[in-house]
């Protein structure tokens, strides 16, 4: 049985459920057998305790410091790519290649239909997503969801396809960065995600970006050009991460809380700052406490996101688009 993670900060937490079921199989055990007389039944301490796990963990989640969202957004236990697209679909077909190099394993995509019964919505669209491994073997299998250019590549040909036979294009953003290896930029990482960027302003179908968990640098960005952008309420996006920031600005990783800090990465930043159009909340404690109901609130705001994109005409797609990126950032002409 595999070991379950634990942060740092949760341990309090898990100490006291740990508690907390240990006294419920007491109770179970005591309705199969007598109690000694005189002896104070578990029922009423089991319900006090459930009150005060219940109180620490709202107090726990609901304070979380920006650093522990960093935490959070790169938990192993968190749903990734294919974990969603197969938890929102039943029909996904996995595309492979980019015609050029070789299958980027780290970046994976393919046609699906994302619908509603109750609604009768139901559309073919195009994934696209940085993808992770559970395990050694299989994060090397998926290079930790670093993309290398041909992923990239591969990224940009099923979005000239999905905009071809005018299907949208979600893509889901997990990345800790592109692959920084010689390899990669011999075979042209910056020009591979600069031509995503140049490509993906200019799509005629609608686009949806989604950060699900860590979303750095041009890794993230190279798939991240949307006519709207959401993040996880737990999920981080910015061009550096914080030991990386430390690194730079304090030579040690030390001060990665400092840097998480000042990064301003957060959901609830970007949106502030105009970054992102909005946040799909997460169940208390993160997507991978309740990964269905997770993947259930992103599949009802992508249907919703798709409703509203899906009536407006190709020019009206590129133009609001690259107003959309062209209005972020803040600067000062001088005379």
């Amino acid at each position: 049985m595999a070991t379950k993670v634990v942060l740092d900060f949760e341990k309090p937490l898990f100490e006291l459920e740990a508690k907390l079921e240990e006294m419920r199989q007491v109770l179970r055990t005591s309705k199969r057998e007598q109690l000694p007389s005189g002896a104070e039944h578990p029922g009423q301490e089991i319900e006090a305790l459930e009150e005060k796990v219940d109180m620490l963990r709202r107090s726990i989640y609901k304070n979380l410091t920006r650093w522990q969202k960093v935490q959070l957004a790169r938990h192993p236990e968190r749903p990734y790519t294919l974990d969603y697209i197969s938890m929102m679909t039943k029909d996904f077909v996995e595309l492979s290649g980019d015609r050029h190099y070789s299958d980027d394993k780290a970046i994976v995509g393919g046609l699906a239909t994302i619908g509603d019964k109750v609604s009768g919505f139901s559309q073919p669209v195009m994934f696209i997503g940085h993808q992770k491994g559970r395990d050694t073997k299989s994060n090397l299998y998926r290079n930790f969801g670093m993309a290398q250019p041909e992923g990239y590549r591969k990224a940009l040909r099923l979005m000239k396809l999905a905009e071809k036979f005018r299907k949208p294009v979600i893509t889901l953003i997990d990345t800790p960065g592109a692959f920084p290896g010689i390899e990669a930029e011999e075979r042209g990482q910056a020009e591979a995600i600069a031509r995503n960027l140049f490509e993906m302003a200019k799509l005629t179908v609608p686009v949806i970006c989604v950060i699900i968990g860590e979303g750095a640098s041009g890794g993230a960005i190279g798939i991240g050009v949307g006519d709207r952008v959401l993040m996880a309420e737990n999920s981080w996006y910015s061009v550096i991460s914080p030991e990386s920031c430390s690194s730079i600005l304090w030579r040690s990783w030390n001060f990665k809380e400092q840097a998480a800090e000042a990064l301003q990465l957060t959901a609830d930043d970007l949106l502030a700052q105009g970054i992102i159009d909005r946040i799909i909340p997460e169940p208390l404690g993160g997507a991978h406490r309740d990964p269905e109901k997770m993947a259930a609130s992103l599949k009802a705001i992508l249907i919703e996101e798709l409703r509203a994109l899906l009536p407006k005409k190709p020019e009206e797609l590129v133009s609001s688009r690259i107003d959309k990126f062209s209005a972020m950032g803040v600067w000062k002409e001088e005379a």
